[in-house]
């Protein structure tokens, strides 16, 4: 299988020559011998500990039984990305995004993409994160994902070059940035001289954009909106970056027990009183919003939140209903929706995906599983799919029987050889697989840091990058022109 390195032309690295890009960096990193190296890991990880900087593991137990809360580890290696390939995947960014926005707007109101013949209508109405409840409710500037974490990986095309493709869109409450930031400040703080050897794209002013974004998106008669982060509490994987996120933009985090509705308008209890929310940048699921509409037993949410959301007297960023558009069940039609929506080709490619739906392409799928990569449509955070040159007989056996049980259920991908960046292990440096996570804000326009969140997945040889399965982050550098 053909691989790519980030860094290096050929992989093994030893004696590889350099990319032009890291030139610089790897004369530096040369020069620095591996014990400084290891200490500047070791303080990394002590600043991140005494910060809060954890990621709650679901299901995982410590030895006493008590949940698990870990570090995600951090890598001093950054991934350096050219400008001219960030300008192109920038566009593909803005491009797709914007067509998704329209794809759910279009969903909830006219549905031409229905009548187009374009997705079959059961594909969407009986999506499970269709909601019936959003249809024909007006949103500002008909944006519904605010903020969008889109995934991007890197791969060898036929001639040995990387090519990016999307991997994935999350569309509802993407996670991640904080880490983004939090990766950049630190890298700054252990290698202050990289920084003026090298022209890196600022993005700590991701929270000022992010609130920029969030005023846009309050009702239109709102002259200085109040905003509020609405996040399901400590006990949520995300909590850190809940607070961070707040914290850094100014506003209160809340939980659903500090607000109530009266006469369709949604209160904070302060106190000092009642005071008016006009925008909710939710991080609670769909299901969890509103006792009333959705799960009667959720104490997460706010009881008549969807009654004033409905009256247009709050936002709730991202919008209710915006998870019909990022199953993966929906990602094989996003190169159609661009073409139906902008009536342009797409700048990023997708992966080629097979419907396990369709009958000839879950045939494919069960005679190759061995070969591919199968993911449940609702499946996230790694879980939920097969990797199959890296699984058993007994697990694809597993998988083969869940497959048939519900093909519907299934989609399958090729296995890619995701690029390798090398990365600081107790070996060494080392290649390790790499994806990257840019986050699209869409208010009156469409825009976003030049980076995002570089994920690695940090034992040898493993393509699972997800932070819940042992995945690790780095810093991402675009360098300017």
């Amino acid at each position: 299988m053909l691989k790519f390195d980030e860094m290096y032309t050929r992989l093994p690295l030893e004696g590889s020559p350099v990319r032009a890009h890291y030139e610089a960096y790897a004369r530096w990193l040369a020069r620095q011998p591996a014990d400084v190296m290891k200490a500047r890991r070791e303080e990394a990880e002590m600043i991140f500990r005494r910060v809060g900087i954890t990621f709650a593991v679901y299901g995982a137990k410590d030895e006493d039984g008590s949940g698990t809360e870990r570090l995600i580890p951090f890598d001093l290696i950054p991934r350096i990305i050219p400008a001219h390939e960030w300008q192109t995947m920038e566009k593909g960014l803005v491009q797709r995004v914007t067509a998704l926005n329209r794809f759910i707007h279009d969903v909830y109101h006219g549905q031409d993409i229905i009548r187009a013949g374009v997705i079959p209508a059961e594909q969407i109405l009986n999506n499970a994160q269709f909601r019936s409840v959003m249809m024909g409710v007006d949103v500002p500037n008909n944006i519904y994902s605010q903020i969008a974490g889109i995934d991007i990986v890197r791969a060898p095309n036929a001639s040995g070059e990387g090519e990016y493709y999307v991997l994935e869109d999350n569309l509802r409450v993407p996670s991640g940035v904080s880490y983004m930031l939090e990766d950049r400040k630190m890298m700054m703080r252990l290698f202050p001289d990289l920084f003026s050897q090298h022209r890196v794209a600022p993005v700590a002013h991701y929270p000022d954009l992010l609130l920029e974004t969030l005023r846009a998106s309050a009702p239109p008669a709102t002259a200085e909106p109040t905003v509020v982060v609405l996040t399901p509490g400590m006990y949520n994987s995300a909590y850190f970056e809940h607070a961070f996120l707040a914290q850094q933009m100014g506003v209160e985090l809340v939980e659903g027990q500090d607000l109530v509705v009266k006469d369709d308008f949604v209160w904070m209890r302060t106190t000092r009183g009642l005071k008016r929310v006009d925008v909710i940048y939710r991080r609670v699921d769909d299901d969890f919003l509103d006792p009333q509409v959705f799960r009667p037993n959720s104490t997460l949410g706010c009881a008549g939140l969807m009654s004033a959301y409905r009256a247009g007297n709050v936002a709730i960023c991202n919008a209710v209903g915006t998870g019909v558009a990022d199953d993966k069940s929906i990602y094989p039609y996003v190169p159609k929706m661009i073409e139906f929506y902008l009536g342009e080709k797409p700048i990023l490619n997708n992966v080629p995906t097979y419907m396990c739906r369709n009958q000839d392409e879950l045939q494919y799928t069960l005679d190759n599983l061995k070969d591919l990569v199968v993911k449940e449509v609702h499946g996230a955070g790694g879980y939920g799919m097969l990797v199959g040159p890296a699984s058993t007989k007994a697990e694809i056996e597993e998988f083969r029987a869940a497959v048939l049980a519900n093909p519907s259920g299934y989609i399958a991908q090729p296995t890619l050889s995701l690029s390798s960046c090398p990365t600081f292990v107790e070996s060494g440096i080392a290649p390790r697989h790499i994806d990257l996570r840019p986050f699209v804000l869409s208010g009156k326009t469409v825009q976003m840091v030049p980076g995002g969140l570089t994920r690695v997945a940090l034992k040898e040889g493993s393509l699972v990058v997800n932070s819940s399965q042992g995945g690790g982050t780095k810093d991402t550098w675009i360098l300017e022109v």
